[in-house]
């Protein structure tokens, strides 16, 4: 029963990666980007939970508190980058940032992966196989962003220039949810 326990919870935590990856699927739609994005959403969801485990109960606190918190601020902040570059797409045409390189796939990488950081404490209290659990959050959120990515670059070619601003706007409605989630602004299921 373990390991469908660890496959449930590695779709769970898929969840965001997913999300985000169409998000960013609608703008950036090349193998390489697609692979960048699905290959440290993969790492930082199999790394995040192993660092969890190692540290133990002594994070569990903080994380809980400020998890949502760090997610929300880093969608947001993104996801408005997203907006306003759409908006000024005629200007920067030439200097247009990839979000999925450099400090920005640091951040996405890390808002999708926080919520396994929290599960990755919690594994050794369940006697769950490390290994065989971080593995299978990694491949799947790997797997969910490059589906997610597929789906949204057929979606995405047909709504032209501004899928960034749709993009933008995704990922500060992500970041919102993960943030009424955890505190029950809204009565949202």
């Amino acid at each position: 029963m373990i390991y469908l326990e660890i496959l449930l919870m590695a779709l769970a935590l898929s969840a965001d990666a997913f999300s985000v990856g169409a998000a960013l699927g609608l703008r950036y739609r090349s193998a390489r980007q697609t692979f960048r994005l699905a290959f440290h959403f993969g790492l930082f969801q199999a790394l995040l939970p192993l660092i969890g485990a190692l540290l133990g109960t002594v994070l569990l606190g903080w994380v809980e508190r400020a998890d949502h918190w760090i997610a929300f601020s880093l969608l947001a902040l993104l996801g408005l980058r997203m907006i306003r570059a759409g908006l000024h797409q005629g200007e920067r045409a030439a200097q247009s940032a990839d979000l999925t390189r450099g400090w920005n796939l640091v951040g996405f990488s890390l808002a999708v992966s926080l919520d396994a950081l929290a599960v990755g404490i919690s594994l050794p209290a369940a006697q769950a196989p490390i290994a065989l659990s971080v593995t299978t959050f990694g491949i799947m959120a790997a797997g969910a962003t490059v589906v997610a990515m597929r789906l949204a670059a057929s979606i995405g070619a047909r709504v032209g220039g501004r899928a960034e601003i749709v993009a933008g706007c995704v990922l500060v409605a992500i970041g919102l949810k993960i943030l009424n989630d955890h505190i029950h602004f809204l009565p949202i299921g």
